[in-house]
């Protein structure tokens, strides 16, 4: 498939187990992507793999928890590029732990990267996407978001606003043929939920039983499903929040 030809993708968080997995789909389906982390190594290694496919991709640092990083981040692009089409706002951050467990910075630094990077991200792409008459954004939420987990407050509260969000922008923008939409993944294997499963004494193996599929769901799958609803394919598809989860409730 080549739906994102001549198209520039900005992914967030890019150079984790997801979004990595993210920018790699949408540069072998054509796109310049933007590989923008926090870790600028990591993110280059990101676009040095790309590139050894023959892809286009850049690496940008930015700490999306600060508002000037993002606006940054998004003038940046549009120097650079001349044009966005695509943001995929997958970078999040998971501080663990109930209510009085937490710190008031864990608090403050959930919100900032996991929801008010997205009120900049947006705020400071929408122009230049409303210009072009169309554009797609794709948040990644939770199903932590949609159903708690117990012990994950600041997590949890952070993903349900994402999914609000993500409604809100839609019901807005939709009449500018913005189309902003969310995924909800449950249990995906990624060296965040591996760290996770060491520190509980689980297994994967565990992990897996729980699942009515019989496994945790792959980042590519995740990757392949933001691609799907910033495609054409998902014209149709706006304001949606869309759980994968291989049927697993939340443990």
């Amino acid at each position: 498939m080549n739906r994102f030809a001549n198209k520039v993708v900005i992914v967030t968080g890019a150079a984790g187990g997801i979004g990595s997995a993210i920018a790699t789909r949408f540069a072998r389906e054509g796109a310049t992507v933007v590989v923008s982390d926090v870790n600028l190594q990591a993110a280059q290694a990101v676009v040095e793999a790309l590139q050894s496919e023959g892809h286009q991709a850049l690496a940008i640092s930015a700490d999306i928890g600060q508002g000037e990083a993002c606006r940054g981040l998004i003038k940046d692009v549009l120097a650079q590029l001349g044009r966005i089409d695509v943001l995929v706002n997958n970078a999040g951050i998971n501080r663990r732990g109930n209510l009085l467990a937490l710190s008031e910075d864990d608090w403050h630094s959930s919100f900032a990267v996991n929801v008010d990077s997205m009120f900049h991200l947006c705020r400071a792409v929408l122009p230049a996407m409303i210009e072009a008459g169309a554009g797609a954004i794709v948040n990644t939420a939770s199903q932590w978001g949609l159903h708690p987990a117990p012990g994950h407050i600041a997590y949890n509260v952070t993903k349900a606003a994402v999914a609000s969000f993500t409604q809100n922008l839609a019901r807005d923008y939709a009449p500018h043929n913005i189309r902003v939409n969310a995924v909800c993944p449950g249990e995906i294997h990624t060296p965040m939920l591996e760290a996770g499963v060491l520190r509980s004494g689980r297994t994967i193996a565990d992990l897996d039983r729980m699942v009515p599929l019989g496994r945790i769901g792959k980042p590519e799958e995740v990757a392949a499903l933001v691609a799907f609803l910033a495609s054409d394919e998902a014209a149709f598809m706006c304001g949606s929040l869309v759980e994968i989860t291989g049927a697993q409730a939340v443990a």
